[in-house]
């Protein structure tokens, strides 16, 4: 059933970002945000990528990692930097001191995916390359290559990064990262497997579907679980801190399944937030709490206490479609971006 409709008029949907956060244009689509220790970048598929200061938003500096087709983002676990990769093949880090370093070339290739585990020591970085996986250390070197049958669409580490979950055609590979010899368990399911989402402890793995289902596996015996009835297909998945919900787009509301008493199994899920006439297209659990962002195709952000079902909204409607969603790792902070290049973050730690 759903709850916490989100009403017009009851408040100023805009509050928040205009009383605690800092706005930038990114002049196109926006792609990808992630944080380091001290600030928040956004990337767009222009190529370009704008780094903000946490502490202060005078500084700012915009930096290009791509001549164009910038891909996929994330955080460098080795330094105050950032990853980024293009469809030209380039695996590219922007240093803390703001200069751009290739870390590799694919040449023909596209890296669309980048996933990492973030520990400063032992983190590891994984991009996709088509059929392959490229696997670095946290300072980027290469340490093994994974090969698949078919292109890989979606990364994911579990908790330790001690495995890499891979989706593709026909299912997930898993690979054990310290592993000598590579051998990966093959979870099997007949179609497109689109992007790949694991349990906080490494209960389950599922995948989102190019048939406007979710898909997925036990990792204790690989039972299997269906999850369907979505209107468009889901793009993005996130589970709750505790790995009791699976957060997803895909619906007029974030749709969110059970994970415990047995699963999501011949259960109905939890819709939050539905709104009239659109769709949630980004949904980010938070790091720390019971709670989820979500984003919507009319531009609309808000933030969902999953156990009361409370609504709080972050930006009002009317800046594009919402096609990024980022919480910093200590989930004091928000990012998201728009398919029209208007980007932001929130300050949720402010006590005022």
């Amino acid at each position: 059933m759903p709850r916490g409709g989100i009403m017009s008029g009851e408040m100023d949907e805009d509050f928040l970002l205009t009383s605690r956060g800092q706005q930038v244009q990114l002049g196109a689509y926006a792609i990808g945000a992630a944080f380091s220790q001290s600030h928040v970048a956004f990337a767009a598929a222009d190529g370009s990528v704008q780094v903000l200061s946490l502490s202060d938003p005078t500084e700012k500096v915009q930096i290009r990692t791509h001549e164009d087709g910038l891909l996929s983002f994330s955080a460098s676990p080795a330094a105050d930097g950032f990853l980024a990769g293009g469809d030209d093949g380039q695996l590219r880090l922007i240093r803390s001191d703001w200069t751009v370093e290739t870390l590799a070339g694919f040449k023909g290739k596209w890296v669309e995916t980048i996933a990492v585990h973030p520990d400063r020591a032992a983190g590891v970085i994984a991009c996709t390359a088509g059929r392959a996986v490229h696997v670095f250390n946290a300072q980027g070197k290469l340490l093994k290559t994974l090969e698949h049958a078919s292109t890989v669409t979606g990364l994911a580490f579990d908790v330790k990064g001690k495995r890499l979950f891979a989706s593709h055609y026909n299912g997930v590979s898993i690979w054990y990262v310290a592993s000598k010899t590579d051998n990966p368990r093959v979870l099997a399911w007949k179609g497109s497997h689109t992007g790949v989402a694991v349990h906080p402890a490494a209960e389950a793995v599922v995948t989102s579907m190019q048939e406007n289902s979710l898909h997925g596996w036990r990792l204790s015996d690989g039972h299997h679980m269906r999850m369907s009835g979505y209107p468009a297909k889901t793009r993005s998945l996130s589970f709750s801190r505790t790995g009791k919900w699976l957060a997803s787009s895909g619906a007029e509301a974030v749709v969110l399944w059970p994970f415990f008493g047995g699963g999501p199994m011949g259960k109905q899920p939890m819709e939050l937030a539905p709104i009239p006439d659109g769709l949630c297209t980004a949904v980010a659990c938070h790091p720390r709490h019971e709670a989820v962002a979500a984003g919507y195709s009319d531009g609309l952000a808000v933030m969902a206490d999953i156990e009361s079902g409370r609504i709080l909204p972050v930006c009002a409607p009317g800046r594009g479609e919402i096609t990024v969603l980022r919480w910093s790792p200590d989930g004091r902070h928000l990012a998201f971006g728009t398919e029209s290049g208007f980007a932001a973050w929130i300050d949720f730690s402010r006590q005022d």
